[in-house]
């Protein structure tokens, strides 16, 4: 099953030791504090067990989101990996994006403005 994990952790030695940890599950980083990739149920918790104890009583927090098959297709995502190239799509994105809405008016009908 596909995972995302986000962390914010304070002390950057625990911080590294729990990006390491990630990429030795396997883990792509996608972020700083932001991995992505393939785990079976009981790697995610074989990971959480390792993340919670690097965590200790230190401050921070850990987040392991499970993602079916089906949403993880669903996903959007673009990349630009190098400047000069264009952007690296993926997922099932529309041949066309939508029109963006129209902007909110600032005056009701009678002229009188809206107070946002």
């Amino acid at each position: 099953m596909h995972v995302i994990l986000l962390y914010d952790i304070t002390s950057d030695r625990i911080r590294n030791k729990v990006a390491d940890e990630c990429l030795n599950f396997g883990l792509d980083r996608t972020q700083y504090s932001a991995f992505i990739g393939e785990l079976s149920r009981n790697h995610q918790e074989m990971l959480m067990l390792k993340l919670t104890a690097l965590l200790g009583d230190s401050p921070g927090a850990l987040l392991l989101v499970p993602v079916c098959g089906t949403d993880w297709e669903r996903r959007f995502e673009v990349r630009n990996d190098d400047a000069t190239d264009s952007p690296v799509e993926s997922g099932d994105l529309p041949p066309s994006a939508p029109e963006p809405p129209a902007p909110l008016p600032e005056r009701d009908p009678d002229g009188n403005a809206y107070p946002f």
